[in-house]
């Protein structure tokens, strides 16, 4: 059985649960690798990511290069003499890093690759109407998500998911995977497969405000996967024009009915303390909305102040 000594790489929650099983198995980790912190909120003070958190109180020696192609990290890194090193949701690695371990590195990602390869697969399979995603481990290459596969598991996206309840049920499947991955290295037993490519790839590029953004003259099953694949974080987004104003609006939890109407695009219409949007072949409800330097709040709640004009339109 071989020694591992593990250095581990990751900054957002997403994978501190992926370390937590690593410690929770035994592994050795002699190091780990974070974003450096980021000022944060009004007050703009510096905020530690999760990972660099959770790192600290179990002591583990952590690093925050800003740079990863620095002599002084490199220095640092090799100083840890890591033979395996675990990336879950971290930047893009230079050779001189990911080459380094004698066992190789490896990446944990929320999909079934080579599908949503990229930076925002959780959302993307649900913005795609998805009905399975997964999560992969494979060896680090040149190339973005793109090498040699070791071990992939299926799981089933419900209708009414959203990006909170799929990220926490991939992020814990993730972990058992990842110290699954580790077993095979230390037992020297690990086998891959290349990832094979195909004209059907569908990728995961970084959400935008472009991207985000809700087209009200989209059939309605397209908006109500938008939403839900944006919800809670970053959310999707649309105008409000109401009577003379017009408010930057995000929008969170919906539902949807699909029904013939002949009703314009984004039309609102307010019944029972509902907030209803006209689309192709049907409605959004929404349950769940932000105005602009507001907290968000149940639409029921912002009816008791909030007046919407007879000609109300999201657009």
């Amino acid at each position: 059985m071989r020694d591992l000594r593990i250095v581990f790489m990751g900054t957002p929650e997403f994978a501190v649960n992926s370390l937590e099983a690593i410690l929770d198995a035994g592994y050795n980790v002699v190091g780990v690798i974070t974003a450096p912190d980021k000022p944060a909120g009004r007050g703009r003070k510096l905020r530690e990511s999760a990972v660099k958190s959770y790192a600290l109180s179990k002591d583990l020696k952590v690093l925050q290069p800003a740079n990863l192609k620095s002599e002084e990290f490199q220095s640092e890194l090799i100083e840890l003499k890591p033979n395996v090193q675990v990336v879950v949701a971290f930047r893009m690695l230079p050779k001189s890093v990911w080459d380094l371990p004698e066992y190789g590195t490896f990446n944990l990602h929320a999909s079934l690759l080579p599908q949503y390869r990229g930076a925002a697969p959780i959302n993307w399979a649900i913005i795609n109407g998805e009905e399975k995603t997964g999560v992969s481990t494979f060896f680090l290459d040149e190339k973005i998500d793109t090498g040699a596969m070791i071990f992939q598991e299926e799981i089933s996206i419900d209708e009414t998911e959203n990006l909170e309840s799929l990220h926490d049920r991939l992020m814990n499947m993730g972990a058992k995977l990842i110290v699954r991955t580790l077993k095979t290295i230390a037992s020297n037993t690990v086998t891959t497969e290349a990832q094979e490519d195909s004209e059907t790839l569908r990728d995961a590029p970084k959400l935008s405000k472009e991207n985000t953004k809700i087209d009200w003259n989209a059939p309605v099953e397209k908006i109500y996967n938008l939403i839900r694949g944006l919800n809670p974080y970053p959310a999707a987004w649309c105008y409000l024009a109401n009577s003379s104003e017009e408010l930057k609006v995000k929008i969170y939890d919906i539902e949807k009915v699909k029904q013939e109407h002949r009703l314009p695009n984004g039309t609102i219409t307010i019944s029972d303390n509902m907030i209803k949007v006209a689309a192709i072949n049907g409605y959004i409800l929404v349950n769940e909305i932000q105005l602009p330097g507001k907290r968000k709040m149940l639409s029921k709640a912002l009816l008791n102040g909030f007046n919407f004009a007879p000609d109300a339109k999201m657009r």
